[in-house]
């Protein structure tokens, strides 16, 4: 089992907002700006945990042929884009953008005079081409969420081989994913297969992991179908 704690990583960032980027895959970032960061699993290439400043914005951007996954963990952030423009995530939400062959837009805008704290994920389609779209999930406390991944013939998430959940952790809740798993822990703490881990900390376990909340937690599993 390999671990990657927010400590290890040089803070970076842009615009309105600070990130340490634990997941930058060379398939995709030929040459990463920070050595010690992972490569992924599956389809998924990158992962950064990022503060907003107060009223910060990522400033207007666009994508093609990803899926962008943000999972709001504490505050708010407002949407802006050619993607269900005046979305409002609030803690615990997490919106998915597919880009496609069509590509989108976006501005995500802190509006609070206040730090907010997101992680965001990127997962290349399994198939180029596709039309662009958004979802929105609101997971509930002491339940594990898909949010990403899943069958073609299923509506509830876009379709990958790539999955991702969120889990809701309660304390003293203990939750068993098997591997190969990529597991990040962006709220509370707990154990994993006995071993104590803080918040802001990324596994990486080609076997199962057993995650044993000691708080409640945020806990985002990556995984391939």
């Amino acid at each position: 089992m390999e671990i990657l704690t927010f400590d290890e990583l040089a803070q970076g960032g842009f615009a309105g907002l600070t990130e340490r980027q634990f997941v930058t895959d060379r398939r995709v970032f030929k040459n990463p700006r920070h050595n010690n960061t992972f490569d992924g699993i599956g389809g998924f290439v990158y992962l950064a945990d990022a503060n907003f400043l107060p009223l910060g914005e990522t400033g207007m951007h666009g994508h093609r042929e990803v899926d962008v996954i943000s999972v709001m963990v504490e505050g708010q952030v407002s949407h802006a884009g050619s993607l269900e423009h005046g979305q409002t995530l609030m803690a615990g939400s997490v919106q998915v953008q597919r880009a496609g062959g069509e590509g989108f837009k976006h501005n995500e805008i802190n509006p609070n005079d206040q730090e907010n704290h997101m992680i965001q994920l990127w997962v290349m389609p399994d198939q180029q081409g596709e039309a662009a779209g958004y979802k929105i999930y609101q997971p509930s406390m002491g339940e594990l969420t898909r949010v990403y991944g899943g069958d073609k013939n299923q509506e509830d998430t876009f379709y990958s081989k790539t999955s991702i959940d969120v889990l809701m952790a309660k304390t003293g809740q203990t939750f068993v994913k098997e591997g190969p798993v990529m597991a990040y822990i962006s709220k509370g703490h707990g154990f994993i297969n006995g071993k104590k881990i803080e918040a802001r900390t990324l596994i990486k376990s080609e076997s199962a992991v057993t995650f044993e909340a000691k708080s409640d937690a945020q806990v985002i599993f990556i995984y391939t179908d």
